[in-house]
This record gives structure tokens, C-alpha cells and sequence, in this order.
């Protein structure tokens, strides 16, 4: 079973090197950032701050997640509702980093991540998949960049989607949620001892798409 992680803090390209990497292998990508997306959209449309660990843990009772792939896309649906099209919109980002640090949710996201990658060959990406999620993954990446970069890029992505938001505030939003990620109490985001350290700021995306996919290639001979 090939079981992939790539970890690495906001905007470091995590989701666009794991969808490629996983399509030119024939694999699946399983989006688990868009899992966590999905429980704080939850939780916000139920008037639920996403901080508050005994509300959120008593709801998360009448959550139903069901991951499908609909075209080649992975969808996800809550409770019956297609979410996926809500989960991009700028305030997402800090309600999900909000809401990963609950360990009530982390360990309920967990359990269903870690229950998929048994039974498929997948690639997972986040900020804890190597170190906590999947600690036995044969294949483990940890990918960054500055964080001008990161902002730049996510900036980039926000406008081309009609977001009038500045380069300062996706830059403020990254800054907080590195910080919120790498100091949170259960799995902070850091290298798993044994990932292969890859820097995207100077590289193309072809060029990380073809490193990390040579060197799974080549674990998995």
C-alpha cells in the first residue's frame, strides 16, 4: 500500500503538488484540509464558535462526513449538504486552524483518515499527516516556502476567484495561522524525523511535482 504525506505550513503548495502527484501516479488525493474546512463550516453555521471545545465536541456528535469523488473531485458532504463549494472563502482559513487545535476534533478527523488510508493507496497532505496521522507513511514529504511567497501565491488564487482582499491581509492570515499551527497542544505542525525537506520558493511546480514523484517511485521499486 502506498501511503503518502506531505506536510507543511499554509500556502506552501501542499494541495497542488499532492493532486498532482497523486493523479500521474493513479492514486487518490485525499483532502484533509478540507475535512477540517468542513467541520468549522459546521460549527459556524450552527452559531457554534469554533473555539469552543465543549460546544464543538457535543455537536460534533451530529456531524455525518461522507468523502466522495465525484468526476475526479473529491466532494465532501455534511449532514446531506455538498460543502466543498463554501470552504475556500478567506474567513475559512482561521476558523479551520481554529477548530484543528481542538483535540476533540482532531482525533475524530484522525480516526477517519487514518481508516482510508488502509484500504487505499492515497496521498494526504497537512500539517501533522507524517508525524501523527500516518507515522508508518512510506513515503513523507515536508514542503515550505517564505512567507511572502506563500501569501503571494494565495493572494493570486483568492483574486483570480473574484476576493477583493490584499497581499497584507493574506499575508497577516498566513503569519497567524503558522503560528496557530506550530504551537497548538496536539500534533503541532513540524518535519517528521524521516520526511524529505522540500523548499518550493525558487522551484516551478513541475519541478516539485517531478522530485516528489521520483523519489516515491523509487521507494516503492
Amino acid at each position: 500500500m502506498i501511503n503518502i504525506a506531505i506536510d507543511g505550513p499554509a500556502g506552501a503548495g501542499k494541495s497542488t503538488i499532492a493532486k498532482a502527484v497523486a493523479k500521474r501516479l493513479g492514486i487518490i488525493y485525499l483532502d484533509t484540509g478540507a475535512m477540517y474546512r468542513s467541520v468549522a463550516y459546521f460549527m459556524l453555521r450552527r452559531g457554534i464558535p469554533v473555539t469552543d471545545e465543549e460546544r464543538v465536541a457535543e455537536a460534533l456528535g451530529e456531524l455525518v462526513m461522507d468523502i466522495r469523488y465525484e468526476d475526479g473531485a473529491q466532494q465532501i458532504y455534511v449532514c446531506g449538504e455538498n460543502v466543498t463549494p463554501y470552504l475556500r472563502e478567506p474567513h475559512m482559513s482561521k476558523a479551520a486552524s481554529d477548530v484543528s487545535a481542538l483535540p476533540v476534533v482532531r482525533y475524530k478527523m484522525v480516526e477517519l483518515q487514518r481508516e482510508f488510508a488502509k484500504t487505499h493507496d492515497v496521498v494526504l497532505d497537512g500539517r501533522d499527516i507524517g508525524t501523527f496521522v500516518l507515522p508508518d507513511a512510506n513515503c513523507k514529504f515536508f514542503m515550505t516556502a517564505s512567507p511572502e511567497e506563500r501569501a503571494k501565491r494565495r493572494h493570486l488564487e483568492l483574486v483570480e476567484k473574484g476576493s477583493d482582499c490584499t497581499f497584507e491581509e493574506v499575508l497577516d492570515d498566513i503569519n497567524k495561522r503558522d503560528y496557530n499551527d506550530s504551537h497548538r497542544a496536539v500534533a503541532p505542525l513540524k518535519a517528521a524525523e524521516d520526511a524529505v525537506y522540500v523548499d518550493t520558493t525558487h522551484m516551478s511546480v513541475e519541478e516539485v511535482i517531478e522530485r516528489v514523484t521520483d523519489i516515491v517511485r523509487e521507494k516503492n521499486k
